[in-house]
């Protein structure tokens, strides 16, 4: 039997975290269960299969990393890595044992949600009747419906056209999350383009023409110099 509400599996040893989390999350229109350990997360995965989890990488019992790789082994569902170090080489051997994202601590709700909307985009689940992508993504003063393609911002419609619709749906899914040019570029022109990356560029620009108050001085999508651009969550 499907659910009308997809599960969120929140595996946290920190009360507070797992408090705050549950209240956001079902604001939001999650089911929430918590595991405060990796061996009770191994189990409450079994028990409530849930359509995304969002897992500590420091665990008591079972770290999130044997957790992640345990669970990967034997499902495709969707996994966001959490960790309280921002570091390289965490995000790394978090996606190496198969997590789809990951968020460092702290971290602002919204931001958070966004993440979770993007995985279960990414990977739809059969368990529930409420379909991800007729949700609409909200961050700041832009709202984009991906059922309608339609992009608000200050609450008028924009018109943007499929590509930049396609570039801005990637940015606002990753909110607050430097994102490199080479990433941007394969994931919306695809892993074989082989064009110039000034494409990139003159898209950004267009975009910024329509979200920003001042696309002189963009707060909105900004550039990391010498990695690439960043969707801000707040201004």
């Amino acid at each position: 039997m499907t659910r009308t509400q997809p599960i969120v599996l929140v595996a946290e040893d920190e009360e507070s975290f797992i408090e705050a989390l549950t209240l956001g999350l079902k604001r939001e229109g999650f089911l929430v269960e918590a595991a405060r350990d990796g061996e009770e997360a191994i189990r409450k995965f079994e028990e409530f299969r849930p359509d995304v989890i969002l897992l500590d990488v420091m665990l008591p019992r079972k770290s999130g990393l044997d957790v992640c790789r345990e669970i990967r082994s034997r499902s495709k569902v969707p996994i966001i890595m959490v960790t309280a170090k921002a570091t390289e080489i965490d995000t790394v051997v978090g996606l190496e044992v198969g997590a789809d994202d990951y968020i460092s601590k702290p971290y602002r709700l919204k931001e958070l949600v966004a993440r979770v909307r993007a995985v279960m985009r990414r990977t739809p689940s059969d368990n529930y009747e409420a379909k991800i992508e007729n949700e609409s993504i909200e961050v700041g003063e832009i709202v984009l419906d991906t059922s309608k393609h339609e992009v608000r911002v200050r609450g008028e419609v924009v018109k943007v056209p499929l590509k930049e619709f396609e570039l801005l749906e990637f940015l606002i899914s990753n909110p607050g999350r430097v994102l490199t040019r080479e990433q941007i570029i394969d994931r919306v022109w695809g892993p074989y383009y082989s064009g110039d990356t000034k494409t990139l560029d003159v898209h950004i620009k267009r975009l910024r023409s329509k979200v920003e108050k001042d696309p002189s001085e963009p707060t909105v999508i900004t550039t990391v110099r010498g990695l690439g651009y960043r969707l801000e969550t707040s201004r």
